[in-house]
């Protein structure tokens, strides 16, 4: 007999081998028929799987994420199925849930295309119908492997040729089989066949290698009801229309070009204005911060990327080094030994500390061109690096201050919901990380302080810390209520140690400094993308490429129309005119669809009386408003930084 501890402390007496579906059953009825999954000891399992030793156990019922990546995985079984019925030369790749949603990959003959997938979902539609049982065989790996040769699963059996264990899992519904560990609904009647939909075929390659063959990916999501998926449907018509990689071609503001290099991005006029002004916008609030913003080359010598660790644990990521005067050279991933080079180019006092320096640095790193995406994922970036150099009596009030300074910035660009994640170090293994045990405990401490002091909800990712040191990543919600991870405070207790910094203490004698890693936008590029998304393109005033556009009724009022641009731009106002052929009605319409905040329009009224006519991008008219008055409207908004 093994003994089986459940969620409310209880425990329950199970033969051993028995499933768990058993021991569902052994607690109730009901909860047999409503299990849907299990956590054993920590780890999602399958109904059907049997124990052989006392263990934890918690079930999930429908209504659980838990279940909902049961049946999403299900799904994906299904859609497979439906595949191979419909496409018998195709072979399998793997099939996983994904957050709200699945994928399959598989190796076909021809290309899939969309008009393929309304077919795949009238068989999903099918297999639903059908009920099959889905049952769970435990094979030997020899019997298995004969089974995937005679369907010629050949991608299967090189996943089975890694397979440590004695035995493997198949899973059969109906003539389908798949190698897979579950777990599974019980039958395929229990998804709900109007709650799910296939959404996008993509490629990908074998097992993430740009070497091995690019495989047919279909995409799609299942939800426990129709209304559910409704709403997942509407909100990603939403994000699709508030996607970067379209608006910023629509707006003008920034692109990509392959023959230039891929993961590059060029910003346009429109995009380096709104850049700076995010810029300038973050420099002020460094000043007065108490921050010093400091510029590093480009490039650097590989002794310097070797003294700090990145040529042995980074190398993949860097570019191929350049040979300049017999020296290799790199073009830099990151900014933090260039800020330490300054730090050594004198002693530093126990009186010069806290050092806080903040730069605007652009790095590159080489990303497999699969990954990159927009500006969300490229290979040369801007980072809002800073490092604070302080001495150990200082570091919780400088995480203090750090965290305060990072809301601050966020709040200023409209993120006004935060949430926190705490990385700190596997206490049972403290010998893989760098640094001694009081300097990450002191760490520890100083960062719960800071964010239970602000009420910040954060959840604490025990060993998840890199081995320098723990940190805090703050999360955004955007529009949509979708979560970005942004800012970082890193602390490092690796490379004050590699590149032997020190400071005279109060002593007289050397010190090692405590050094923090901050990086609050993470990069601009990253940034402005979800300030993209955030605000769909239509930016507050005060971040606006283009504030206003005049738009002269006629040739006739084109003397005036000017000089009304002239008054606002001398006033600092960001302003085009549209004094093209057309008529007024759309040059409306193109500046609604720019997205600019203010269109002001002027004809023979306007002129006799040295008003404009105020429309607004919402389509609201302000009517016919004194100049004077508008550009002290627009300004107000500006310097408040307003938000509407």
């Amino acid at each position: 007999m093994i003994h089986i501890s459940l969620p409310d402390g209880s425990k329950k007496e199970i033969a051993r081998g028995a499933s768990l579906l058993d021991v569902a059953a052994a607690i109730g009825p009901r909860l047999a028929r409503a299990a849907v999954c299990a956590l054993v000891d920590g780890e999602l399992r399958d109904l059907r799987e049997r124990l052989d030793k006392d263990a934890s156990v918690t079930f999930y019922t429908r209504g659980s994420l838990q279940a909902l990546e049961v049946l999403r995985h299900t799904t994906t079984h299904v859609m497979a199925q439906a595949v191979k019925r419909l496409f018998p030369t195709a072979i399998l790749g793997i099939g996983p849930a994904i957050e709200n949603g699945f994928y399959y990959d598989f190796a076909t003959e021809q290309p899939l295309t969309p008009e393929d997938l309304s077919s795949i979902e009238k068989e999903m539609r099918r297999i639903v119908t059908e009920d099959h049982p889905i049952e769970r065989l435990d094979t030997a790996l020899e019997e298995t492997r004969e089974i995937l040769a005679a369907k010629d699963e050949r991608l299967k059996l090189e996943l089975l040729d890694d397979l440590e264990e004695e035995t493997a899992v198949l899973y059969t519904q109906g003539e389908f089989v798949d190698l897979c560990r579950g777990p599974h609904l019980k039958r395929t009647g229990e998804i709900k066949e109007n709650a799910f939909k296939l959404l996008s075929i993509a490629g990908a390659y074998w097992r993430g290698d740009e070497s091995r063959p690019m495989l047919q990916r279909i995409y799609g999501t299942a939800w426990e009801s129709k209304k559910d998926l409704d709403g997942h449907l509407e909100n990603l018509a939403q994000i699709e229309a508030r996607d970067h990689r379209k608006l910023i071609k629509e707006l003008d503001l920034v692109s990509f070009h392959e023959e230039g290099g891929a993961g590059l991005a060029y910003w346009h006029p429109k995009g380096g204005r709104m850049r700076v002004i995010i810029e300038d916008y973050w420099r002020k609030l460094h000043y007065e911060g108490g921050y010093e913003i400091v510029f590093t080359p480009h490039i650097g010598r590989a002794l310097l990327w070797e003294a700090s660790g990145h040529l042995d644990f980074y190398r993949e990521g860097m570019y191929a080094p350049m040979n300049v005067d017999g020296q290799d050279y790199y073009i830099k991933p990151m900014n933090c030994p260039f800020h330490i080079m300054i730090y050594k180019s004198r002693t530093r006092s126990y009186r010069d500390l806290p050092l806080r320096w903040a730069e605007l640095g652009t790095v590159y790193r080489y990303e497999r061109s699969g990954t990159l995406h927009g500006l969300l994922r490229v290979r040369g970036f801007t980072q809002d690096d800073a490092h604070i150099f302080c001495t150990p009596e200082q570091i919780e009030d400088e995480i203090s201050r750090v965290l305060d300074f990072s809301l601050n910035l966020l709040s200023g660009f409209g993120f006004t919901e935060f949430s926190v994640e705490l990385s700190v170090r596997d206490p049972k293994t403290p010998e893989k990380y760098a640094g001694e045990d009081p300097m990450w405990e002191q760490a520890e401490v100083s960062l719960v302080r800071a964010i239970e002091a602000r009420g910040l909800p954060y959840k604490r990712m025990e060993g998840e810390a890199v081995f320098y040191g723990p940190k805090i990543d703050i999360k955004i919600k955007d529009a949509l209520g979708r979560a970005w991870q942004l800012t970082t405070i890193q602390f490092d207790f690796n490379l004050p140690q590699r590149f032997d910094m020190t400071y005279i203490g109060e002593d007289g004698k050397e010190h090692r400094p405590y050094m923090v890693h901050r990086a609050l936008l993470g990069a601009i590029e990253r940034f402005y993308a979800l300030l993209v998304e955030h605000y769909a393109g239509a930016f507050p005033v005060w971040l606006a490429p283009v504030q206003a556009v005049v738009i002269p009724i006629s040739d006739r009022f084109l003397e005036y129309a000017q000089g009304v641009v002239d008054e606002l731009r001398k006033a600092g106002i960001r302003v085009e005119a549209n004094f093209s052929t057309g008529r007024m009605n759309a040059k409306i319409r193109d500046a609604q669809l720019q997205k600019i905040p203010y269109m002001l329009v002027v004809g023979g009224r306007e002129q006799e009386t040295e008003t404009v006519s105020v429309r607004l991008r919402t389509e609201e008219d302000l009517g016919a408003r004194p100049l004077a008055e508008v550009i002290a409207m627009i300004l107000e908004k500006t310097e408040a930084r307003s938000l509407i």
